[in-house]
């Protein structure tokens, strides 16, 4: 008997029979309802995600209560690195859980507290007090992303076949798009474009629900329990000569669950052994464009006088718009190849990115203007459409690329290393940005296109590749 989730998840995800048949008993007669679960538990947290956004909400929010410029540019480092660069650390602790959803609960618990403690600063503090406690509860926020991070791709690949993934984190995507849309809107109408401090801490009130509902939903996806132990093998996608010392010596994590030394040694190992895996490190470093170039675009507007004019609905309406449209398409484009997606994403945003560097230097260009701000905006709408195809694609393909605990170890050292990469090149864009924003955009889209191009080499793993 087909059971009303079936009927809706077939509406929704175009389904892999083959790989369906692949999935154990248990997982293969919860699949409509945990794809549903898992789409749920992702739009609440992408949306929440919006009410903490590095590049437009907190800015705005330290403007509001006088932080220091000093302390703005904090924001966005300590958000993305604080969230990756634990991620080595906390890896030995999580593979001794036999079920990963608790990890994704705990990691989503934590955010949802420091949400709250930040709407507590927003709304009575102010100055460089309030910026100093907000980027405290920003590092512990950061914590409890990491531990989502680590969980999420690993419950993902018990749950969902190959085939299936990229679907469901493209309707999550898609369905947080709405979302922002929403805000965006709201805070237009009802904001004329900018939030006091007390609204702001509304906002983020609500942020903290969402994550509560986040944790409340993911707690129910029916995950098999694991061993506790790594298995010792990457999935075969015709690299096994790159592979072949990643499944001699335990891939990287053979002794995760004993000893965090012997962890510690087996992910160098693995940095240094496994060619696939270097190579996914190495590409997702230089597709940084799309993620660091938003918040260059904002300082941009703002300097040019158009900060009021396109308000901060304006960008985060422009946000929900690319999410909407982008996860549903990106997200079927990823599960027919998730590394073609990132190569043509990150070649579209690097054209973005210099394509707006030579519109403000067209002599008499006025940023002040209606057509100013269009421009600014327009462009943080395709730049944040085109990092919503990188993301998709790079979260399908380490998904698709490893099984077992070595996916887990994969995201884990991964991450740890891009938050020391995405410290680096924050640091360099944002060097080059003391001599003019232009400068740090037409450096992120010369990384973006040696990216596109290093993705063109990584090995093919997805299935609709094969048909």
């Amino acid at each position: 008997m087909v059971t009303t989730a079936e009927r809706f998840y077939s509406r929704l995800v175009t389904r892999d029979a083959d790989a369906e048949r692949d999935l154990p008993d248990v997982v293969r007669r919860e699949l409509p309802r945990n794809g549903l679960r898992l789409v749920a538990a992702n739009t609440l947290q992408s949306s929440g995600d919006q009410t903490v956004n590095a590049s437009t909400v907190l800015p705005w929010l330290f403007h509001v209560l006088g932080v220091p410029a000093a302390l703005v540019g904090l924001l966005v480092p300590i958000r993305e690195s604080g969230s990756m660069l634990p991620q080595a650390f906390l890896t030995p602790l999580v593979v001794r859980v036999r079920r990963r959803k608790w990890v994704f609960v705990t990691g989503a618990l934590v955010q949802a507290a420091s949400v709250a403690a930040m709407a507590a600063i927003a709304a009575l503090g102010h100055g460089t007090a309030a910026g100093v406690g907000i980027l405290v509860a920003l590092v512990v926020f950061s914590l409890g992303r990491c531990l989502c991070s680590i969980a999420s791709k690993d419950v993902q690949g018990r749950t969902i076949p190959s085939g299936e993934r990229g679907q469901i984190i493209g309707l999550a995507t898609s369905a947080a798009g709405l979302v922002a849309i929403t805000l965006g809107l709201a805070i237009r109408i009802l904001g004329g474009g900018d939030l006091d401090s007390t609204e702001l801490a509304f906002l983020l009130v609500a942020g903290a629900v969402l994550w509560l509902l986040s944790a409340s939903t993911y707690s129910r996806v029916v995950e098999p329990a694991g061993d506790g132990r790594a298995r010792r093998g990457a999935k075969d996608h015709g690299a096994t000569e790159d592979h072949g010392a990643t499944k001699g010596h335990g891939a990287a994590t053979g002794g995760a669950s004993e000893e965090s030394s012997t962890w510690f040694a087996d992910a160098a190992r693995l940095f240094r052994d496994d060619a696939t895996f270097r190579k996914f490190v190495t590409v997702r470093g230089l597709l940084l464009v799309s993620s660091l170039s938003p918040p260059f675009i904002v300082s941009m507007s703002v300097a040019s006088g158009t900060g009021a004019l396109a308000g901060l609905g304006g960008f985060i309406l422009a946000s929900g718009v690319a999410s909407l449209i982008g996860g549903r398409v990106f997200g079927r484009l990823a599960d027919r190849s998730s590394r073609l997606l990132m190569a043509g994403a990150a070649t579209a945003a690097s054209a973005v990115a210099v394509a707006l560097v030579l519109a403000v230097s067209i002599p008499g260009f006025d940023g002040g203007s209606a057509l100013g701000a269009t421009v600014f905006v327009g462009a943080y709408f395709l730049l944040t459409l085109m990092h919503s195809g990188v993301r998709v694609g790079r979260k399908t393909y380490v998904v698709d690329v490893a099984e077992g605990d070595l996916r887990t170890t994969y995201v884990a050292v991964g991450n740890t290393a891009m938050g020391i990469i995405l410290l680096v090149v924050g640091g360099i864009s944002s060097a080059l940005a003391v001599l003019g924003v232009q400068w740090a955009l037409v450096f992120l889209a010369v990384l973006g296109v040696v990216g596109a191009v290093s993705a063109m080499t990584m090995p093919e793993v997805s299935r609709g590749a094969a048909r």
